[in-house]
């Protein structure tokens, strides 16, 4: 089985640096424009399946990577971003930062973040991605098969420290990864095993988060 997971394109709040979470922004143009290009770096795949985040700039970049072919997209729950309640549509810009201090915890030790009101904490988020992936691992009938998944940054790096057994100090991993950048992993008896990460597939400057 080979999982491609990619981080959907960006959206307006991405570029202003607003906490979207759960908030259902859509892509703007040039995510669009991203997730174009990489269904073109892609287009090679031949994919069985899209798993996606039922928020709409997880599904347009799903399409539109896979560009009109007749491969059916199932809307996951699990894969959703990290839910951030009241301080979501807030800024984590240097020149815009309008959060409590406390979610400065939310980049220098998700092991100690604590949500705000209808928000997630990283160990409710993890949960959810665990059982996500378990279940995908384990599912016999795919074990031949290509997956796209399109998710969101927070929730990407969570199911990356969950392959790679890191502690939840160490969640963010290399970083938050770039928009529409794929991360390929190989699952073989039920073990994921990552082939590479955060590729780009576009000739774009895309700044890291």
């Amino acid at each position: 089985m080979k999982l491609y997971i990619v981080r959907h394109g960006e959206t307006d709040w991405n570029k202003e640096r607003r906490i979207q979470g759960q908030a259902d922004i859509p892509l703007n143009g040039f995510g669009r424009h991203l997730a174009e290009e990489t269904g073109k770096g892609l287009s090679d795949i031949a994919f069985d399946i899209c798993i996606s985040s039922p928020l709409s700039r997880a599904v347009e970049t799903a399409e539109l990577i896979l560009g009109g072919k007749d491969t059916p997209v199932a809307k996951d729950s699990r894969i959703t971003e990290m839910a951030f309640g009241i301080w979501e549509g807030g800024c984590c810009s240097k020149e815009g930062w309008n959060l409590p201090q406390e979610f400065r915890d939310f980049f220098e030790a998700p092991e100690r973040y604590r949500a705000p009101e209808g928000g997630e904490d990283f160990y409710m988020v993890r949960n959810r991605l665990e059982d996500f992936l378990e279940e995908i691992c384990e599912k016999e009938s795919w074990k031949d098969k290509n997956i796209l998944i399109t998710t969101h940054g927070a929730a990407l790096c969570g199911l990356l420290n969950i392959i790679k057994g890191k502690a939840m100090s160490e969640y963010w991993g290399e970083g938050v990864h770039k928009n529409c950048a794929v991360t390929e992993v190989e699952v073989t008896g039920g073990v994921p095993v990552i082939l590479s990460e955060n590729h780009a597939y576009y000739k774009d400057d895309v700044k890291a988060w």
